[in-house]
């Protein structure tokens, strides 16, 4: 099981990482805003992450770690 990370005061909600993820687990949480206002992303369910890290790589911020 791989292990997703973001650093949530630097995400600016672009959604390329939302776009990137081959198994559909990442979402903009529309719940709330981080420090710089905007929706930062989550993984929706970390279980069924396969550690592709298409999304870390999609990234231009450099908010997203995956470990495996």
């Amino acid at each position: 099981m791989a292990n997703v990370t973001f650093n949530d005061d630097l995400c600016k909600g672009c959604g390329l990482c939302v776009n990137a993820c081959p198994k559909n687990l990442l979402e903009l949480d529309k719940s709330r805003l981080n420090t710089k206002g905007y929706h930062p992303a989550v993984c929706t369910d970390l279980s069924k992450c396969i550690g592709c890290a298409f999304c870390a790589v999609q990234c231009p911020d450099s908010v997203i770690m995956v470990e495996r």
